[in-house]
């Protein structure tokens, strides 16, 4: 059984009662095509109306969903020859991050994404996608790298934030993100990022700084979760869902103010229903902005991609 959001409730129960009739008439050799016909187009309107006016609310609840394809399965579809490459060579391997080398399409590339893991098992293992410093510094060294042998970097962003445990402050969480941070402002080879689910705090940010910084419709990025804005506004985490409609997070939001760039389109029903289908997607706008990207002088792209940052957050005095 799919696992199903609350607000995806009454299209799954119209279309198990479709997939009941379908198998009725089958069986009972009865000519139920008008009324299945019926149903369908009831389905497909639910659908479109339901996914076409999500809140924020609802697009957080997506791109947390436990199904959504992560950076593994973007891998899977379309990185060829991909080889992973672990280890920060200071203290350990993040699992929490996965790193590596492979082609797009024709051209060798790193590839660089959050993992959160599906089950239970391997969320632990992953720690639900939170990064240690030591998975940080390995992205650092796997950019460093690509900037050696002028590979291009493809960052997926899909973390809650930064872990925030005694350990990882011990090790150096913040310097970590920092260090990340200014690789990525000066990297000399090109570089995009893409927020693939939920791009949390710090954890996300360290990812963030690319040429041209793509969004999957249903993905969210903010510098909290709504659950904690809402305790640290409110004391009152169950406001979680009034603290995303204030949050800006979305997509449509952060295209507007200008913190990324493209809005890549999902599936109707999210990347989860149609993980192939999104993938071709992807793949697609990835490479359209790589070829725009290849195309100007190191310098230039150096100094959009310092000026791209720079305009955000402006303050104007009255």
């Amino acid at each position: 059984m799919p696992f199903i959001l609350d607000f995806e409730r009454p299209i799954f129960e119209l279309e198990n009662k479709i997939q009941e009739l379908r198998q009725f008439s089958a069986e009972k050799e009865i000519d139920l095509s008008e009324e299945i016909s019926t149903l369908e187009k009831k389905a497909a309107r639910l659908k479109e109306d339901t996914y076409r006016n999500l809140t924020p609310w609802q697009k957080v609840q997506i791109a947390r969903h436990p199904e959504r394809p992560s950076v593994l399965d973007y891998i899977n579809f379309f990185v060829e020859d991909f080889v992973e490459l672990k280890g920060d060579r200071r203290y350990g391997d993040d699992p929490a991050v996965v790193g590596g080398i492979g082609r797009f399409r024709g051209r060798p590339v790193t590839i660089i994404g959050h993992v959160k893991g599906r089950g239970t098992k391997e969320n632990i293992a992953r720690n639900f996608g939170m990064v240690h410093p030591e998975g940080n510094r390995k992205a650092v060294r796997l950019m460093k790298q690509a900037e050696k042998f002028r590979r291009p970097v493809i960052c997926f962003i899909d973390t809650p934030g930064a872990y925030p445990g005694e350990g990882a402050e011990e090790r150096g969480q913040g310097e970590a993100i920092a260090a990340s941070l200014l690789t990525m402002a000066t990297l000399r080879t090109p570089l995009i990022s893409v927020v693939i689910g939920e791009g949390g705090s710090g954890g996300a940010l360290a990812l963030g700084m690319g040429d041209r910084v793509l969004m999957l419709e249903h993905a969210v990025y903010s510098i909290i979760s709504p659950e904690q804005f809402a305790n640290i506004l409110w004391k009152e985490p169950g406001r979680a869902q009034e603290a995303a409609g204030l949050m800006k997070m979305t997509a449509q939001d952060l295209l507007a103010f200008g913190v990324i760039d493209e809005i890549v389109p999902e599936p109707l029903g999210g990347a989860h229903r149609e993980p192939e289908q999104m993938a071709a997607i992807l793949a697609d706008c990835i490479e359209k902005h790589l070829r725009e990207i290849e195309e100007m002088g190191e310098e230039e792209r150096l100094h959009r991609r310092c000026q791209r940052f720079r305009r955000m957050g402006a303050v104007v005095e009255e």
